[in-house]
């Protein structure tokens, strides 16, 4: 037991950076715009995630919400960046990882602290458990960096007329999802990292023999 504790860490580390990866492939704000028409945008920001773009507007309501409309987007949609398409299957992706990371953690963790005999299993778990992680984090890392750049450089998105949004903001500024993410990719490759640092100590029959 006295020998796990980095992987315990690990453990905790991979599912608060699971956790965060969901949660930024939820959010909308992978992309705050600002707009200077504020006609049908009354607030003039829009926000542009890798699932929908949203904005206030006292013109046009979505279903369900108050005082904003959204817009989700289709598999079939064309204008869409590669950088969003890439996000949409590489947190997809990521998240799957992660939660395989968290399995093989588990179950090697089990076996050290419940003294479990599969002993030969712990070693090559927590190995598999630190590759998944980390596979996670850069699947995370990938398409965070992808947008950051894009945002940075100010780039345009070709809108339908029906998501009644502007082929290009005024400015735009990274949102909540990206640094949220980046964190994400720093807790999944440190879990990673400690996952792959297990080394099986050595018995009391072993060193007599």
């Amino acid at each position: 037991v006295s020998t796990s504790h980095l992987q315990l860490a690990a453990f905790a580390l991979g599912t608060i950076g699971w956790i965060l990866c969901t949660i930024s492939m939820g959010i909308v704000e992978w992309r705050v715009w600002h707009v200077d028409n504020t006609t049908v945008i009354s607030s003039g920001i829009a926000w542009v995630g890798i699932w929908k773009v949203c904005f206030i507007s006292y013109l046009y309501v979505s279903p369900g919400y108050r005082e904003q409309f959204c817009h989700k987007f289709s598999g079939y949609d064309s204008f869409i960046p590669h950088e969003i398409y890439a996000a949409q299957g590489l947190l997809l992706l990521a998240m799957f990882m992660g939660l395989l990371g968290l399995a093989a953690t588990i179950f090697a963790l089990r076996n050290v602290y419940m003294g479990v005999t599969h002993k030969p299993l712990i070693a090559p778990f927590f190995l598999v458990g630190g590759f998944f992680y980390i596979f996670a984090g850069l699947c995370v890392l990938i398409p965070v960096s992808w947008n950051f750049y894009s945002v940075t450089h100010n780039q345009s998105i070709a809108f339908p007329p029906s998501y009644y949004m502007p082929s290009s903001p005024a400015a735009q500024e990274a949102g909540a999802a990206i640094p949220v993410g980046i964190v994400a990719v720093i807790l999944l490759l440190l879990s990673g990292t400690f996952s792959l640092s297990y080394r099986f100590p050595m018995t009391a029959n072993t060193i007599t023999k």
